[in-house]
């Protein structure tokens, strides 16, 4: 019982007790008419709530983060006695369910169209929760929970140009691919001498044999792979509501942007992401598919990243270049990204922060680029910018 309801309740007795009293007509007919007002508001939430008709279509279910998409309400209800407006609970991509109020027009649809903004990168239930029905003077209310009326939106990732990755050991890897067409070190045919090869290919043994020149051919190299590394960890706070889904979609857009990039190069590109649900993604796979995995990233990792990358540096055979994508920088993670990059390959960092100067951060960074390692910082508000 809400306790809008106990005033007239306390006036119906309080009406009835004087008719009872005085025996006057006037007086019960005053109780007799709370009565009834209560009972027809009442009547009108539970007729209104079980004949109640509401749905919701959205008209993109796949977005980027910025766009926006139409959502169309529909509700009806078939009660004859008048009601409030009916109020409507609203997901909409990921925010807290709001209410949207319907003007009352009994036993007609009423419509609803409004767009609906994917300000974050993710898959968000978006459309009608439940819905709230009223009587007209508040006495009465009941909560309907809708089924079949959520929809699933997906806001994938947008995508920034980024710099081409430079690959051990120096040159970019498909040019310094395509002026390498052998291996030395993987003889794969025999063939005659033609003018310009070099010395050190002639097969000295079987030229003396044949009695010409012979030299050896060589298999041509294989191009080295792109490990993209986004930690998978929640991001730290910033002291405010929106900055940790500030620094998700900042996270995810640069391993969109460096993956997209490489995707269009040679090479062959893995990102592994953990959490929940772990995969690895590949160059294989179509956009679409990893911007939609990126999406469904939860970052509930909850191994710390220095073991991911501690990891991943025993298997760096054929990588020619490491990415690293962080939104916080320590000292273990710096030795780490090192002794990585002695072992071989190139490293880039992308350092998600709101804080580029930061004074904590600054003598990390410093070691990073003494060490040869590249670095940028990447701000949800501005993309990336060079260090």
């Amino acid at each position: 019982m809400r306790i809008h309801l106990l005033l007239p309740l306390g006036l119906f007795l309080m009406l009835l007790t004087v008719a009872l009293s005085t025996g006057s007509v006037l007086f019960f007919m005053l109780s007799l008419l709370i009565a009834l007002a209560v009972l027809a508001g009442l009547v009108s939430v539970l007729w209104a709530s079980a004949t109640l008709r509401v749905a919701s279509d959205l008209s993109d279910l796949t977005l980027q983060r910025g766009e926006t998409a139409e959502l169309h309400l529909t509700a009806r209800h078939q009660g004859l006695l008048p009601i409030a407006p009916i109020t409507l609970l609203l997901d909409a991509a990921g925010s807290d369910p709001r209410p949207i109020r319907l003007r009352d027009m009994p036993g007609r649809k009423q419509t609803l169209s409004m767009p609906v903004r994917g300000d974050h990168v993710g898959v968000f239930p978006t459309g009608l929760r439940a819905c709230i029905v009223e009587d007209l003077l508040g006495f009465f209310q009941r909560t309907v929970h809708l089924e079949d009326t959520l929809a699933e939106m997906s806001v994938l990732p947008r995508t920034f140009d980024t710099e081409p990755l430079i690959l051990a050991p120096g040159d970019p890897g498909s040019e310094a691919m395509a002026r390498a067409t052998e291996d030395l070190s993987s003889p794969s045919d025999i063939r005659e001498y033609q003018p310009g090869d070099a010395m050190k290919k002639i097969h000295w043994k079987l030229s003396l044999r044949k009695g010409e020149l012979m030299v050896r051919k060589f298999d041509e190299p294989i191009l080295q792979d792109v490990l993209i590394l986004m930690d998978c960890s929640r991001p730290p706070s910033w002291g405010h509501p929106r900055a940790e889904a500030d620094l998700r979609d900042a996270l995810l857009e640069t391993a969109a942007s460096v993956f997209s990039a490489e995707c269009r190069t040679d090479h062959a590109v893995r990102l592994p992401l953990l959490g929940s649900h772990p995969v690895d993604l590949d160059q294989h796979m179509s956009l679409s598919l990893v911007f939609d995995y990126l999406a469904r990233a939860d970052f509930s990792e909850m191994d710390r990243f220095e073991r991911v990358l501690t990891l991943e540096s025993r298997r760096l055979r054929k990588v020619g270049c490491v990415v690293v994508i962080a939104a916080r920088l320590n000292s273990p993670m710096i030795d780490i990204m090192i002794r990585m990059h002695r072992m071989g390959p190139s490293l880039r960092l992308y350092l998600v922060t709101f804080a580029p100067d930061d004074a904590n951060v600054l003598p990390l960074i410093s070691r990073l680029r003494q060490a040869g390692i590249e670095v940028t910082y990447v701000t949800p508000e501005t993309g990336a910018s060079e260090a």
